[in-house]
């Protein structure tokens, strides 16, 4: 066989969330310490594809990006009736934990970006002993919109065009032209109301300011990771939040805007590979 064929495993899980079963779809590469990875709004686990083939990251980590129900191949549940999806903090941390559960995950390090990053802050801040780490990429606990939700889910526009376009000024103008496109490419397939739907977390329900007092990096270290070119979750907004988190790590990225997994892989790498080798080396002191 002359086909390049890629490590990646795709599979679903049956996941009960409130009593509710969800055929939850997720891949992974690797084997060693968990590493839960958690998509941004609108999108799915597909970002995540460079980090699942990273030929040194799987030698120590078992890589796992999963679609949040209503997202990428995780349909809505069958007792989904056509109602309006708004996730909300509640649900958003319940779902991230019953899937650490359903896989029997010991302490996975969890990592997202953007909705991810912000979940990222209520799993330290409630259940900081879960986890090995946790990793904040474009991560604040709040960001004043700067959009009309409206257009995100009407009959008379194509709701993935406007989502793309919505987001496609927050990649870096140093990223790939190739990288870009599939970065906006996901979110041309969303479903319909579901990128509103997470933005309602994200501008509405996820506001944690002043809510972070229980985050304890000494327990649960927490890295907090933002690209200098992400107007959404700005690198002010994330280095205001780590003010009030003692012993938050922060980094701020060159090159890179809000999707620095998908739209420059390599750039991002150059920041990821040292967060990911000090978790493993703090795992076997």
């Amino acid at each position: 066989m002359t086909a390049i064929i890629e490590p990646i495993v795709g599979r679903y899980v049956h996941v009960d969330i409130d009593g509710v079963d969800h055929r939850i779809y997720f891949e992974e590469s690797g084997s060693g310490i968990p590493l839960v990875c958690l998509h941004t709004a609108g999108s799915d686990g597909r970002q995540w594809r460079h980090l699942l083939t990273d030929p040194e990251f799987v030698q120590t980590y078992r890589i796992i990006a999963f679609d949040l129900p209503w997202h990428g191949k995780s349909n809505p549940p069958e007792a989904f009736a056509g109602d309006e999806y708004r996730l909300t903090t509640a649900s958003y941390t319940r779902t991230v934990r019953a899937f650490c559960r359903a896989l029997g995950l010991d302490r996975p390090v969890v990592m997202g970006c953007s909705i991810g990053g912000r979940i990222v802050l209520n799993l330290a801040n409630d259940h900081g002993d879960e986890f090995r780490a946790l990793i904040g990429l474009e991560a604040a606990d709040f960001q004043q919109p700067w959009y009309d939700t409206d257009w995100l889910n009407r009959p008379d526009v194509h709701g993935g065009e406007v989502c793309a376009a919505l987001v496609s000024g927050l990649v870096a103008p140093q990223s790939p032209e190739a990288t870009r496109r599939e970065t906006l490419w996901a979110y041309k397939q969303g479903g319909p109301g579901v990128f509103k739907g997470d933005l309602y977390f994200y501008r509405v329900d996820g506001d944690l300011r002043g809510r972070l007092s229980g985050i304890d990096p000494a327990r649960c270290p927490l890295y907090l990771l933002t690209g200098e070119y992400d107007f959404s979750c700005s690198p002010e907004d994330t280095l205001r939040t780590a003010a009030s988190i003692p012993g938050a790590q922060v980094t701020i990225m060159e090159k890179l805007g809000h999707f620095p997994m998908s739209e420059n892989p390599a750039q991002f790498r150059r920041y990821i590979a040292p967060v990911l080798a000090e978790i493993a080396q703090r795992q076997t002191a």
